[in-house]
């Protein structure tokens, strides 16, 4: 693992000249659950002027906070194909270098105001979150664990608890709160009682932290593989009300029996999330979890049924508030009112006209339509009969027909006789149906249809 390598030779040479230094924080806590970290960081009594002076290149991103990022290339490990992009990759290529210290008052609720150093690795990890985020490792001396607020006693009763008074380090982080129940949910842990008393009594001061880091740590609960479990404990925690008070709302929402047996659309959701397999991708995830929410506001109880009209509609205008509001790109928000906007027209695959399918079968990254609409299906009725159309025929379909060459292009119009203008999009969508459906094979006949049906 070159994270691992990268991480114990930032160690190693720390040690050669006479510091203390030790892996440190989420990495340990897997390596003790037998999980492969996802990166490794490293915490020492060296000053960031020490640990850069020890290496040829780092990034002193957080050096007023004690943090020195450390590529692996300067460490002699190969990072792989993403090594030119350490900092900014999603998964960076760079060990984290922490100096031992005390920190000051939170006064924005995310960084302290000052830091102390400190030579003293117990002194450091009392300002951390969670017991289990708290632990040291030697692993120049057999892997020897140290542990100094009780976190291995935690992983063995799985517990997420706060390292002191849950207040004080919800107070510094407010974000911590959310951190919480992302832990909680990711390992299969209960919250320390104390510690989810304070999370339920700070919960509307969440709103103190930026959206982007409430969409990140929504985001990873989301992707991680146990969501359900992760909104739950928003709900029950009260965040949710404060982050998503859209997806609150689903709750106690009726849904007629016939098409959802399963019960209201907060029920609904939460089978759909349960159904995300860690790894998911955040649009197809975020997609889930929006794709029903225009119903609370669309409710009404019809002479024949519960119905939600235009609720598709609605939801796709929700969506976008949401992404604008949680500042996600423009490409994510757009896929995800894409799929939200979509998620009904399964109903239609057998009926469609062959132009239609084809359409239908090209929106962008249709996998992740054909994975909603099954997962939307096995979280009510548990019919797969449309799904299952949809993906043999898509099948039978050669790429080519799905996507053809056009037969005629606006030049050809031009070339014909035709002004140009909006009439030109109607009559090249025209001439795209009929080839689409076989009907329409060659130029000639492409034109011959256009001189007929659009004459100038």
């Amino acid at each position: 693992m070159q994270a691992r390598l990268a991480a114990v030779e930032v160690v190693r040479r720390l040690r050669s000249k006479g510091h203390q230094a030790y892996l440190v924080g989420g990495c340990v806590r897997d390596l003790l659950l037998g999980r492969d970290p996802a990166d490794f960081d490293v915490s020492t009594d060296a000053t960031p002027e020490q640990v850069m002076r020890n290496f040829p290149q780092t990034y002193a991103v957080g050096a007023q906070f004690g943090v020195v990022l450390v590529p692996f290339k300067a460490v002699g490990i190969d990072g792989g194909p993403n090594h030119e992009e350490e900092v900014s990759s999603e998964h960076p290529q760079v060990v984290e270098v922490a100096t031992f210290r005390s920190d000051g008052a939170y006064s924005d609720g995310r960084h302290p105001d000052a830091v102390r150093y400190s030579t003293d690795p117990k002194e450091d990890v009392q300002r951390r979150d969670f017991t289990i985020n708290g632990l040291m490792l030697d692993p120049m001396d057999g892997d020897r664990v140290l542990d100094y607020v009780g976190g291995q006693d935690d992983i063995a009763r799985k517990l997420v608890r706060t390292i002191g008074e849950p207040e004080r380090r919800f107070r510094e982080d407010k974000l911590r709160m959310m951190r919480a129940v992302r832990f909680a949910a990711r390992f299969g842990y209960e919250i320390d009682g104390e510690t989810f008393r304070w999370i339920r009594t700070l919960a509307p001061e969440i709103r103190q932290v930026s959206r982007e880091r409430q969409r990140d740590e929504i985001t990873k609960m989301l992707t991680e593989g146990n969501a359900r479990r992760a909104f739950e404990l928003l709900d029950t925690t009260g965040l949710l009300h404060e982050v998503l008070p859209e997806v609150e709302k689903m709750k106690g929402v009726e849904q007629p029996p016939q098409y959802h047996p399963e019960g209201d659309v907060w029920v609904h959701t939460l089978l759909l999330l349960s159904m995300l397999p860690a790894g998911v991708s955040r649009t197809l995830a975020w997609g889930a979890l929006l794709h029903d929410v225009g119903k609370p506001p669309t409710f009404r109880v019809a002479p024949d049924r519960i119905r939600f009209d235009g609720h598709v509609e609605v939801g796709e205008r929700m969506a976008e508030e949401i992404g604008l509001r949680f500042r996600m790109s423009n490409d994510e928000i757009a896929q995800i009112m894409t799929l939200v906007a979509n998620h009904l027209r399964f109903a239609d695959v057998k009926n469609m006209k062959e132009s239609t399918f084809k359409r239908f079968v090209r929106l962008p990254q249709f996998d992740e339509h054909l994975e909603l609409h099954r997962i939307d299906c096995l979280g009510s009725h548990g019919m797969l009969d449309l799904y299952d159309f949809t993906r043999a025929k898509l099948a039978e379909m050669p790429p080519e027909q799905v996507r053809p060459k056009p037969l005629i292009t606006g030049y050809d119009l031009l070339e014909a006789g035709y002004e140009q203008g909006p009439r030109f999009k109607e009559i090249l969508a025209a001439v795209e149906d009929g080839q689409l459906e076989g009907r329409l094979k060659t130029r000639d006949e492409a034109m011959q249809f256009v001189a007929r049906e659009f004459p100038t």
